[in-house]
């Protein structure tokens, strides 16, 4: 018998090789959350979930966003492009009556045969993009409804008054049951144990830290509020410290504190409040990884834990995200496993970029290069952890929801950030993690702050 022949013999015969079943993408995202886990280096937290999977995962410790507001930051990510190009600027702003031909992360999943779900929040409080999501997907799955249960103000929070709403401490009994944050986790939960004849893509968002911080109990009694030191620079208002141009500190607080001063009492109980929304979080996301593990889904599950921007809890008196183009408000948490690819425990100090997401999850999937994205895909560096990448990440502010009113460039080394009209900041996040001294005038930096100055000028969005 011929070659031929026997060739076509044996595969007439012979069992069809099976092809590899693709990736499932399982997607959890956190609101304004800034990089302060446990596996980040912060010893007061209590973040065993999250990291528990950073060591089965790469943690990278230079995540940014790409602009310190919910909305424009979280639209970047989802269609991998700037601000300055998606023209999202602002908290209003929908970026499909902008582009209505956009092509979103989750929807370009779809478009490639993917189940996309949503659970929580993803796009924007209030706006939401039906195109990016399967009809009927979390439609008749079988979730376990629960009482909800009372809330419980702290001593100290009776007195607060109506108008003061967004600085209030809540406190839920037992594990939260039948709050809306628990139900997050409840359908993610119920959305993996249903069969699925398509790989899918769930994203699952939680609200917390966003004020008002709001947690279990149990949470809250991980600490003693005096635990939480008051940082270097605190101050009872936005105060723009000595060195530094006017335009570095938005002149009120968007979040907490609005309109009134902070005492360093109510200070050290709303750190303690954030920390333990956090924590909260964590409790939530580790509901969600167990529920994957247990359904023996995680050996095909590409798994990302990420948020829209950071926070700022009192540095120079500020008490919210918007505005902040320090790195306590530009960097976020960002944890990434790929099973076969990623190595286990491994930290990233590469810089990257929250819209590095969109090309990062198409190439792990194996999914066509989406068009028109501007992100990098950071498969090389979930390969390997150390490997070369020079590439910096930018972040913007617009204090008219039309222009960039501030633009931060942060490489390995160096945050600098230039404001027109009020000046620049240059800081050495390393030497100086409190973001105390502006070094922009010191003379013997000239040189590198004209280089960080033409990467501002160079960069246009695209």
């Amino acid at each position: 018998m011929r070659p031929k022949h026997l060739f076509l013999l044996l595969a007439l015969i012979l069992p069809a090789r099976a092809e590899k079943p693709r990736q499932n993408v399982l997607f959890i995202l956190a609101d304004d959350m800034k990089a302060s886990l446990g596996c980040n280096g912060f010893e007061l937290a209590h973040t065993p979930n999250l990291d528990r999977f950073a060591a089965s995962g790469v943690l990278f410790q230079r995540a940014y966003c790409q602009f310190p507001l919910c909305n424009p930051s979280r639209t970047s990510m989802l269609t991998g492009r700037y601000p300055k190009t998606t023209g999202v600027l602002g908290n209003r702003d929908e970026f499909r009556k902008l582009h209505p031909d956009w092509i979103t992360l989750p929807q370009w999943f779809k478009q490639h045969g993917y189940i996309t779900a949503e659970t929580g929040k993803i796009f924007h409080g209030g706006i939401d993009d039906p195109a990016s999501w399967t009809e009927g997907a979390m439609e008749g799955l079988k979730i376990e409804k629960r009482p909800r249960q009372t809330a419980w103000p702290l001593p100290g929070d009776e007195g607060m008054s109506k108008d003061q709403k967004s600085d209030r401490v809540i406190v839920l009994d037992g594990n939260g049951d039948g709050h809306p944050e628990n139900g997050v986790a409840d359908r993610a939960i119920a959305f993996l144990r249903a069969k699925h004849e398509q790989p899918f893509f769930l994203a699952c968002g939680f609200v917390q830290p966003h004020s008002p911080p709001t947690a279990p109990r149990s949470f809250f009694e991980a600490w003693k509020p005096e635990d939480f030191p008051l940082p270097p620079d605190f101050a009872p208002r936005p105060t723009v410290p000595s060195g530094f141009p006017k335009a570095a500190i938005r002149p009120s607080n968007a979040d907490l504190f609005i309109g009134r001063d902070a005492s360093e009492k109510e200070a050290h109980e709303v750190i303690r409040a954030y920390h333990a929304g956090i924590s909260w979080t964590d409790w939530n996301a580790g509901r969600v990884l167990d529920e994957l593990t247990k359904l023996g889904l995680a050996e095909n599950t590409i798994v990302v834990f990420w948020s829209d921007h950071g926070y700022q809890l009192g540095e120079n008196g500020k008490w919210s995200k918007a505005g902040s183009l320090f790195e306590a408000g530009a960097r976020v948490p960002l944890i990434v496993r790929a099973p076969g690819v990623t190595p286990a425990g491994k930290t990233c100090d590469a810089v990257v970029q929250s819209l590095d997401l969109y090309p990062t999850f198409s190439a792990l999937c194996g999914l066509p290069a989406p068009s028109g994205v501007e992100g990098r895909d950071l498969s090389p560096l979930l390969k390997d952890p150390a490997s070369p990448w020079d590439h910096p990440a930018f972040t913007i502010w617009s204090e008219d929801g039309k222009t960039a009113t501030g633009t931060s460039v942060r490489t390995a080394k160096w945050r600098y950030t230039e404001y027109p009209g009020s000046g620049a900041v240059l800081l050495d996040p390393a030497a100086d993690p409190h973001e105390l001294k502006n070094l922009a005038e010191d003379p013997s930096l000239k040189d590198v702050r004209a280089e960080l100055s033409a990467k501002i000028a160079g960069f246009s969005g695209k």
